[in-house]
Formats: C-alpha cells, structure tokens, sequence
C-alpha cells in the first residue's frame, strides 16, 4: 500500500489561452477549512520549496469531473480551467471523495454537476477544442437585438466564453459595433443605444486583456465611453465624454517629453474613471468577472511609475521646485500633489521595486521636502505632505529615522521633522482630529522598537530611543502638562479631550514597549500624578484613558513603579474617581474595580497595604462586588502571619509589626545619610540630651551601649563602617534593663519628640504630622511610605538618626552572634560620639 506522500502526490495543470495546458508544478495535495475563503478547499503545497501552487475553494455549484481513473478538472469561477494529475489512483479517489462529500453528491459518478440544462455545445466541455466555433450575426442595426442576445446568453459557460472573444478578435467586431454606435447616435435610436451598452457590458465580461487593448485604444476609448453613457436603467444619457473632455483637466506640473508616459497616464485616468463611475458597483457582475479589469489598471500604474521613476531629469526638476523659495505656492500644491499621486501608485509596486523607488525618493531629498511643507500653512499641502510621509515610513521606518538622528546634529528642536510631525498633530483643526490620528499612527510606528534594526557596531533602538526623549518627548507631552496644571483639566471640549487621549495612547505604548526611557520620564516628571488629573474630564473616553495608563503600568508589577505609586498617594484621584462615580454601573466603574481586582489576584504586596492602609474607609462600603472584602481580608491575613512570626521568634509584636512595615530602601538611606553627616557636627548634645531624658522616666534603667550585628539587609553599610576611621566608627545605643521588661523609646520621624503611645507605630494611619508627597496637593497621605524626606538642619538629622537607630537595629535578635558583639565591645570609643552610662 502506498504512502499518504505518494498517494496525494499530483501535477497541476492550467489551460492556457492558446487551449493547451501549462504544467505549474508539482506538489502534494490536501483539502483543508480556509478561513479566508470560507470554506473547504484544495491546497496543493510544492515539493521543492513548501509554497501554495493553489488554493481554491470547493464551490457548491462547481462542475469538477473525473477523468482517466487519474485525473480531476473543473473551472474556476474567474475564468480559466485546471486539473490534478494523480500520481496514483488511490489519491486521486480520496480527492474525489472530499470534492463529493461537500457538494452532496455520490462518489460514484464522474461528473459533480448536472449540465444536461445547459445547451447541447455543453457536451464538448471535456473537449474544449472540439467545441464548435460561434458564428458572430452581421454587424447591423436590424440584427442589434439579435447580437446582444448572444452576447448574454454565452457568458455562464467558459468554454464558450472563449470561443466568442476568438470571434470578436478575429473579426474586428468592436469597431464594427462602434460604427453602429454612431448611427444609432445620429438617428436617436434610443433601442439600438440600449442594446449596444448590453453588448459591451457582455465584452467587459469577457474579461479579456486583448479585448481591453482594443477597446481603450486612443482611438476607441471616447466611443466606448458614449455607449455606456446610454444605460438603460438611467431615465437620461449621462454626459461622461463631456466630463473627461472638458472639466477633467491634465496638469502638467513638469513638462513631460516621453509621449508614451503621457499617452499612459491619460489612458490610465480615463481607464480608472471607466471603472469607478461608470460601470455598475462590483456587486452587479459575477464574482472576480472583471479581475483583468483591475490588473489593467494595476500595470498601467506600474508602468507609469517605472517610466518616470528613470526620468532622472524630471525628478530632479520636480524636487528642485518643490524646494525652491522662490516657488509660487499654487505651484508647490501642484507639485506635492503630483507627488503623492505618484506614491500611491507606487504602491502597486512588488517590495524589490517599491525598495529602490523609496530609496531614489531619499536620494532627491524627499523627506526635506516634506519638512518645508509641514512649515507652511497650506492645509492642503500639508495633508498631501502627511500622506506621502505615511507612505514612506509604513514601507521604512529606519530611513526615516536615520534622516531624523542626522538632522539632530545640525537643526534646533524645533526644526527637526519628527518634532514638526508631532505639532502637525498637536494643532490638527480637524474637529474629529482625523490628521492626528493619522500622525499618530505615524510616530507609534517610529517609536516601535519591534521595526528597529540592531547590528554590531549600532543599536537603533538604543540611539533613536535616547533622541526621541531628550528632543522630542516633551513636545509630545506640551499639551498634557498644560492642561493638568489644578486639580481638574483647564480646557474640557471635546477636540482638547480627542487629543489628550491620543497622547494618552502614545504614552500607554511606550509604557509597554520602552521599559527604561519612559520609566525614567514618569518618575522625573511626575506624569502618572498629571494623568489621573484627567479623571475628572467630563469626557468618559480621557477618563478611561487615563485610567488604561495607570492600569499599564501596574500590570508590569515593577517594584520601581510600585514604590513611586505609594510615595506619591497616586490610589487618591482613582479612589476620589470612583466615589464621584457613585452607583453608576459603567465602564469607568468596572475598569476601576478590574484595576483593584487585579492587584488583589496578583497579591502585589505593596499596592495592597497601601490601598488598605489608606483607603479602606472609602472603598470597604461597596458591597455588590467582593473585590474589596477580599483586599481587606487578604491584608489582615498578611498582618496575623506577620505578628505570628513576630511572637515565634521571640520579638515583641510591635516591633515585628514595625520593622516589617518600613521600607528597607528607607533605613538604607537613613543610614546613608548618618554616615555622611559633617564632621563638625555635634551630636554630644543630643546624646546628653537623651540619657537624662531616660534617668527622669525610666530610673531603674541600666542604659549602655552595646555594638550590634547588622540584618543581612545592612550588609553594605556595615562595609562602609569598616572603611571609615576608627575614630569615626561607632555603635547604635541599645537599652537593657536586666530586672525588668525591655523598653524601647520610639521618636516620631523628623521631631525629635518621644511617641506618646507605643501602641502607635510612626506614619501609622491617623497619626498627624504625615507630609505632603512632592507635587501633591495639601491632603494628608497617611501611608508611612508616602512621606518624603523634609528639610532639617544637621542637629536635627542627628538627633533623629540617633533616635531612630534604636528601634532600627534591635528588631532581631542574633542569639548565636554573642562572640562578635564581645568583640566589638572592645573596640575603643569613638571621638564623634560619647557612650553613655549611668
């Protein structure tokens, strides 16, 4: 038994038109679901390279036959015949079964469809050659009805489709039909103008190239145009000669000397109006019908565009134009008119071709170009310039930004093009802002770093990147900081607020793809705090936006972007978002829960604390969702475990509980900054200060001085101590009291003072006193990590250095560590600080 390579292995054969069959190559056969024909189909994959040499979907009313045991044929809608050449007739009958299985029929028979309505010529289909030859009626006017008959009645049959185009070439028919057009014309015979517009819709049909030659000839093309002016369905003749002669004009913005470029072009205009205007909406006609239609036009413009584009001399008249000062404006419009009508037919191009167009464009300084016209206030040019920059960079955006990088070397931030493109979208007049949204596109394809280019000795994404936001992101964000400078957007209308949330979008994809730039900018410019601003636009959409960025950014679970949040309060405008929502259920309502949600299924510890620390209060009261219950209890959960591992080890539950809740990033820079206090400062004061302040409350106190291991935490600050002189170095005071409990003196951060209950944990909520975070209004944030360092004077960073240490460095104990405090104890006493004893 042969194998499935074997057994499906088939040649596919097309007929060509001289009605021989060519061999297209030579592949293994499947049938598959296609889901962009919608349907089960035949795919034939090549043995040599794996390419699809067909695809073609098994059509309901379909002839296919089965021919010689070996061989399957059929017709494809668009005109032309194929067949499969088995390599064996096991293959050839599973083919056949899959082909059966979808029209409904039995395997059984050789023919899938029944043609017995057809006419008897049908009989020859198997044989197209031996199909009789169709006899064309007389060309006259009396036989008009006789031929458009015809004409109609050969079209749902292919083979006879063919032998009528050989009739109509052989015999010269089309121009002996526009004859008859004239006198019909002359004489007013209305019937005979209706039954002609039938005989050439029928000759459209055809879809012949040969037919298409003949007919948009020079000569031929103004009388094809008169016949189907008179449509039958119309109650009067239309007028398009009267319109492509006489208000359709040709500009010639550069004189154009090739004669065969300029034929070209007219014929290519007139040929597209043809399909556009004239002929009936591609619903009218059977499917793919006028496909060679389209190719006509499709290599006329190829053609049109190779020509010009090997005119050196034209090219380089039109740029030198195009840039010239001295230009008049009505000119210039002409000129990037011309241009942006040739870079859409360079579209039609294969990517070889639009390559090397692309790269004569850059050469002639195509993009310098478009720089002069973004500079004017010709709305019509700059809409043609957009269209022409969109163009290059959706084919290169790498040329683009080269041209930007090298002009950033000689040009002002104004000048530079990607910052025109960006005020270009800034200041769209468009109410809808379609030129922005445009421009936007634009720069999210430049700014991608998915398109960038990294070779051995350059990373385009690295330099392109740095350039765009040290030149250009702030131009971007102009309009944002503007608008968000109180506690609600300045302007609210709705082209402000279109806008904002195209920037919006452009921030929220850099968020996703430029992971250290635009980390870098958030944080220096305090944006996200700018963006939850315009959650109190009036307009939903910039809401969500704005919303969507914050979401972003969360969803990255960046310990960074994390710490930023809580420092600046930046849950309160969420939060205060969501109680002016109120009991609306919408989309702002849902997106603010997701946004909760996520950060509870996540478990990110940090958001969580804060959001429950802070907020709580605000959000416990909204019952219909379980999303805030949970956040609570999960909290709570984390706190028990806390106090657990607290009271395991032996630590008092209120220092677990507040050595867990400080930040370690915190302590590392309190530490840092006790380390670089100057050296004339005077701490002898505080520490004075400090033992009589303990021999008044706690008399029965033995206070000493013990040297301390550090938490593995501290380990680089332990290696700077070391480095230090030893006149320098010094322990943190430690309290001992041998007959009675421990007593710890916890000095509330930045005063200086004693707490007044140890039951209140600095920066707890409700304890007063929590600054501002930077750029925040003057509400209170009650979370400790809220707080940034205030201003104090050395004595004063002293004294509350020194009064924290304490608290800091006796939350764990290190029972097995008694050799090195022994040790450490011998150490000489420093010169900067005093021990104190009683």
């Amino acid at each position: 038994m042969a194998d499935s390579s074997t057994r499906r292995r088939v040649k596919l054969y097309m007929l060509n038109e001289d009605r021989q069959w060519d061999d297209r190559g030579t592949g293994h056969v499947s049938s598959a679901y296609v889901e962009r024909l919608k349907g089960m189909s035949l795919l034939v994959r090549s043995e040599t390279d794996g390419s699809i040499l067909l695809e073609s979907k098994i059509q309901p009313d379909t002839a296919y036959q089965k021919q010689q045991e070996t061989l399957i044929v059929w017709s494809e809608a668009d005109n032309y015949d194929l067949a499969l050449s088995f390599q064996e007739k096991a293959g050839c009958d599973e083919i056949w079964e899959k082909i059966c299985s979808v029209q409904g029929k039995d395997p059984s028979v050789d023919i899938t469809q029944d043609i017995v309505e057809e006419s008897e010529d049908e009989r020859f289909d198997e044989m197209p050659d031996a199909a009789p030859p169709i006899e064309l009626p007389a060309c006259e006017l009396s036989k008009l009805d006789e031929i458009s008959e015809l004409f109609s009645s050969v079209l749902p049959s292919p083979i006879r489709r063919e032998k009528l185009f050989y009739a109509i070439e052989t015999d010269g028919y089309i121009k002996k039909l526009l004859d008859l057009f004239h006198m019909c014309e002359d004489l007013e015979n209305i019937d005979g103008l209706h039954h002609l517009y039938e005989i050439f819709k029928s000759i459209f049909l055809l879809n012949k190239n040969e037919l298409f030659e003949i007919v948009f000839a020079d000569e031929t093309i103004f009388d094809v145009v008169g016949v189907l002016e008179y449509d039958p369905s119309l109650p009067q003749p239309a007028k398009h000669r009267e319109y492509l002669r006489n208000t359709a004009k040709f500009k010639e913005v550069i004189p154009i000397t090739n004669q065969e470029l300029l034929n070209k072009i007219h014929q290519t205009y007139r040929v597209q109006y043809i399909q556009d205007v004239i002929l009936p909406t591609p619903s009218v006609f059977e499917e793919n019908m006028l496909s060679t239609l389209t190719s006509f036009i499709f290599f006329n413009k190829v053609e049109i565009v190779s020509m010009i584009q090997e005119d050196e001399q034209f090219l380089t008249t039109l740029f030198a134009e195009l840039t010239d000062d001295e230009t008049d404006d009505n000119v210039r419009r002409d000129l990037i008119l011309f241009l942006k009508e040739f870079c859409t037919f360079s579209q039609t191009l294969q990517p070889q071709s639009r390559d090397s167009f692309f790269k004569t464009l850059s050469v002639l300084g195509v993009l310098s170009a478009i720089e002069i016209i973004l500079g004017l206030d010709d709305t019509r040019m700059k809409a043609a310039a957009i269209d022409i920059f969109s163009y290059i960079v959706e084919f290169s955006p790498s040329m683009v930004r080269e041209f930007i990088l090298r002009e950033g070397q000689s040009h002002d931030d104004d000048d530079l093009l990607i910052n025109l493109v960006i005020e270009q979208m800034i200041n769209d007049t468009d109410p809808e802002l379609g030129g922005a949204v445009q421009l936007m596109g634009i720069l999210r394809l430049l700014i991608d770093p998915e398109n960038m280019l990294a070779t051995s000795n350059k990373t385009e994404k690295t330099e392109f990147l740095s350039f765009f936001y040290k030149r250009s992101m702030h131009v971007l964000t102009a309009p944002l900081f503007a608008n968000t400078v109180d506690e609600r957007p300045s302007k609210d209308d709705f082209q402000t607020a279109q806008l904002s949330s195209l920037i919006l979008e452009l921030l929220t994809f850099c968020v996703e793809h430029h992971t250290y730039h635009i980390k870098n900018y958030i944080i220096s410019k305090d944006l996200l705090r700018r963006v939850l601003v315009l959650l109190k636009s009036r307009h939903a959409f910039v809401a969500l936006c704005a919303l969507r960025f914050m979401r972003k950014i969360i969803g990255l679970k960046e310990d960074f972007y994390n710490r930023y949040i809580v420092k600046g309060c930046l849950f309160k405008p969420v939060v205060d978002a969501f109680k002016d929502n109120g009991n609306r259920y919408n989309l702002l309502n849902s997106a603010i829960i997701e946004l909760f949600e996520y950060v509870k299924l996540e478990d990110i510890k940090s958001l969580c604390s804060h959001v429950v620390e802070s907020h709580i209060k605000d959000l416990e009261v909204v019952t219909y969702v379980t999303t805030f219950k949970s956040l609570k209890m999960r909290y709570e959960q984390q706190q028990e475990r806390l106090k657990e591992k607290a009271s395991l080890d032996g630590t008092p539950s209120l220092l677990r509980n507040n050595r867990y809740r400080r930040d370690a990033r915190t302590m590392d820079e309190e530490e840092e900054m006790w380390f670089d206090q100057d050296e004339e400062t005077d701490d002898g004061d505080c520490t004075v200060h400090m033992s009589d302040l303990f021999k008044s409350k706690f008399p029965n106190c033995v206070v000493t001085v013990e040297r301390e291991p550090v938490d593995a935490e501290f380990d680089p600050i332990n290696r700077k101590v070391k480095e230090q002189p030893a006149d320098l170095r010094d322990s943190p005071p430690r309290l001992l009291n041998k007959s009675s409990p421990t007593i710890n003196i916890n000095l509330r951060a930045g005063t200086g003072s004693p707490e007044a209950s140890p039951n209140s944990p600095p920066g707890s909520p409700g304890s007063p006193g929590s600054p501002d975070s930077p750029g925040s209004t003057n509400d209170p944030c009650p979370t400790p990590n809220c707080s940034p360092n205030v201003p104090m004077s050395p004595v004063e960073k002293a004294n509350t250095i020194t009064a924290k240490r304490p608290t800091l460095v006796g939350l764990v104990d290190y029972p097995d560590e008694d050799s090195d405090e022994e040790e450490e104890d011998e150490e000489a006493p420093s010169a900067k600080r005093q021990r104190l004893a009683t």
